[in-house]
């Protein structure tokens, strides 16, 4: 049930038929049609939601003499409120569990497709097949002190070998085994001790191993879902189809969906190489948390078919956006509380938007959310105009998931929202525009990292705060703007501090055929950037291919140039493309504050950023380290004098 690893996530938006386009969604208004409907927003005052705590039964629990530790056996002093959520009785992961099974145990917890037909097991028997491969880890445990057995969850085996299980095997090897042993170490445990490892992506350094308390884990779930208003009474139902061994995965496909008895339903094996979107169409979600290059590629994908379709359809299309969009906007500003929406909208929710939503899996879908890595504003505001707002969260695998969320009444585009119940963010050290580093507070700080205690005194300060790294600021009303990370911030030879992200969304904007971009110049004395172009990928690996993405060559039909491969473009070989990329460039330097901000050279290179090429970590953030060695000879090209990439006059020769 373990969703595939997402190697292919783009390919799952990309297919011809899993995304249509805005234009193909419209339809003339029937006769017969029904009465306006209420948006899942909407509906979402009639849900009965999360209001009261839960007392467990009493454990027994020694508190810690210290916030943090990086020993793996230690327990933990655990950020206790007085009052409101912070205050919430400690819960150990089985007693989350078992509180769920009391609660809601012939409710579907687990649902996964084998062939055609969706199979489920309810909370009840999902917590006895748990409890059952617990005690057949017992079992083996002491027979494998160092290696594992290993397990094939599908299929039979090949070659049966010693401690080489199928996962039928291994569940038959606890079912008959005493509960006792099992239940001693349940009653051991208490929710200051470390439950899990999560490693970091290594996006801006080596990966290290996040120690996360059983407190860590039930409380975030619980304060999220106190924050966001989730449903006990009606089920809420989600897709799980990044790695479980990624936070946010993990926090919203378990442990909060466990907390308020919801149900999450696995993508299919090939769910990642070209079907999530069909899952999203069978099972539709009540929420769906999609990392940005999901919503990119989709956005990419109607922009692409819709310019194939009518020009009448392609007009109405034009108008219901620019109605979403400032209908939108309006109630973004009124933080939800608009009395009447315009007639317009209404009619443009009848002819398109219902429809889009339809179509992408979304029509029950409440809140749609995007995390784990940074978004444009381009996409947000696209998304906006379908009426389907984009939900931004902001945390980090050492806050457990989610530090921030935006809501449905309280959001502003481009900023991560608000703090989540029970916790607190600082600026540290702000300058003159209020950016600072951003630090968290709360029961979702991470017990410190395994084995490193200089790492874990570096992100905990003396007082328990943790550091995330990342450069931020508030606005008047509270809302968090993320601005840029201090890990990667670029200083140049000439001392000035530029942060990278928002130049290289700038230039993605520009220029629509650019798939990736970072910026270069730590140390050097001018800034230069390596771009990669949108590109078909392989359906079965997930890698870049050679072949353009259908947008891509229309953008490139419209300046006049023939290309259709990437290798028909990189280097320089087509003038037209490449002269256009730089007139992006230049746009975006105009709006530079300081000649040092400005991209002086920039290279195309031959494949796309992904995820088996290893420039891209499983959510798809950008892994700087790992591109810099990669390319390390088309930067340092960069910074010779006799070479100048981005100077269309001196294009490599054609292959």
């Amino acid at each position: 049930m373990d969703p595939a690893g997402d190697a292919n996530i783009l390919q799952s938006c990309a297919t011809e038929d899993s995304v249509a386009s805005l234009e193909d969604f419209t339809a003339e208004s029937t006769a017969n049609e029904s009465s306006e409907e209420e948006s899942p927003f909407e509906q979402e005052e009639e849900r009965n939601i999360i209001t009261t705590h839960t007392e467990p039964a009493p454990i027994s629990m020694t508190p810690g003499s210290s916030l943090w530790t990086w020993q793996r056996d230690s327990e933990v002093k655990l950020r206790m409120g007085e009052s409101g959520p912070a205050a919430e009785a400690p819960l150990t992961v089985n007693q989350l569990f078992t509180r769920a099974v009391d609660q809601y145990g012939e409710r579907t917890a687990l649902s996964w497709k084998e062939g055609e037909q969706w199979r489920k097991l309810s909370y009840k028997d999902y917590y006895r097949d748990c409890r059952t491969a617990a005690k057949s880890f017992l079992k083996i445990q002491d027979k494998l002190p160092h290696l594992k057995a290993i397990i094939q969850y599908k299929d039979a085996l090949k070659e049966k070998k010693p401690n080489l299980y199928t996962w039928e095997e291994f569940m038959e090897l606890g079912r008959n085994e005493p509960d006792a042993p099992l239940d001693d170490i349940i009653a051991s445990q208490k929710p200051n001790q470390c439950c899990t490892l999560i490693y970091t992506s290594g996006t801006t350094g080596q990966p290290k191993g996040v120690m996360l308390s059983h407190d860590n884990l039930t409380w975030t779930a619980f304060s999220t879902a106190f924050t966001i208003r989730l449903s006990e009474t009606s089920q809420e139902v989600v897709v799980s189809y990044l790695p479980l061994s990624h936070i946010a995965a993990q926090m919203v496909d378990i442990w909060i969906t466990m907390r308020v008895g919801g149900a999450t339903y696995f993508a299919q094996p090939d769910a990642l190489k070209g079907s999530l979107v069909n899952t999203l169409r069978e099972v539709r979600p009540t929420a769906f948390l999609g990392v940005p290059r999901v919503w990119e590629k989709m956005q990419e994908k109607m922009k692409a078919v819709g310019a194939k379709s009518s020009t009448v359809r392609r007009k109405v299309a034009s108008w219901a956006k620019d109605v979403g969009l400032q209908t939108n906007l309006s109630k973004m500003e009124q933080n939800g509380a608009m009395t009447r929406t315009p007639l317009n909208y209404r009619l443009a929710k009848r002819l398109v938007f219902r429809k889009v939503r339809k179509a992408l899996g979304l029509d029950r879908c409440v809140r749609c959310y995007t995390g784990a890595a940074p978004i444009t504003k381009e996409t947000l505001e696209f998304f906006f105009s379908l009426d389907i707002p984009l939900l931004e969260l902001y945390g980090m695998s050492e806050s457990s998931g989610p530090h921030s969320m935006s809501m449905p009444d309280a959001l502003r585009l481009t900023s991560c929202g608000k703090v989540i119940a029970g916790c607190q963010t600082k600026i540290f050290n702000p300058d003159s525009e209020e950016n600072g580093e951003i630090c968290f507070w709360g029961r979702h700080v991470f017990m410190g990292y395994l084995n490193m205690p200089d790492k874990t005194e570096e992100a905990l300060d003396a007082d328990g705060w943790l550091h995330s790294g990342d450069l931020g600021k508030h606005d008047k009303d509270n809302f968090l703007y993320i601005t840029g990370r201090i890990k990667e911030l670029i200083i140049t030879a000439g001392g000035e501090n530029i942060p990278p992200v928002p130049t290289e969304d700038a230039v993605k904007e520009a220029v629509p055929i650019i798939s990736n971009a970072m910026l270069i110049g730590d140390k050097r004395k001018f800034l230069s950037m390596l771009l990669t172009l949108k590109c078909q990928l392989n359906s079965e690996t997930g890698v870049p291919e050679d072949e353009l993405t259908p947008e891509a060559v229309e953008w490139c039909r419209k300046l006049g140039s023939s290309s259709t491969r990437v290798s028909e473009i990189c280097g320089g070989r087509d003038r037209i493309v490449h002269s256009a990329i730089q007139d992006g460039i230049n746009r975006v330097n105009e709006s530079a504050t300081s000649n040092a901000q400005r991209i002086q050279k920039f290279t195309v290179l031959q494949q796309d950023f992904s995820i088996p090429g290893g420039e891209l970590g499983p959510t798809m953030k950008l892994k700087r380290p790992v591109v810099q060695k990669m390319y390390k000879d088309q930067i340092e090209n960069f910074y010779k004098e006799a070479v100048t990439p981005s100077n269309p006059e001196t294009p490599l020769p054609t292959k």
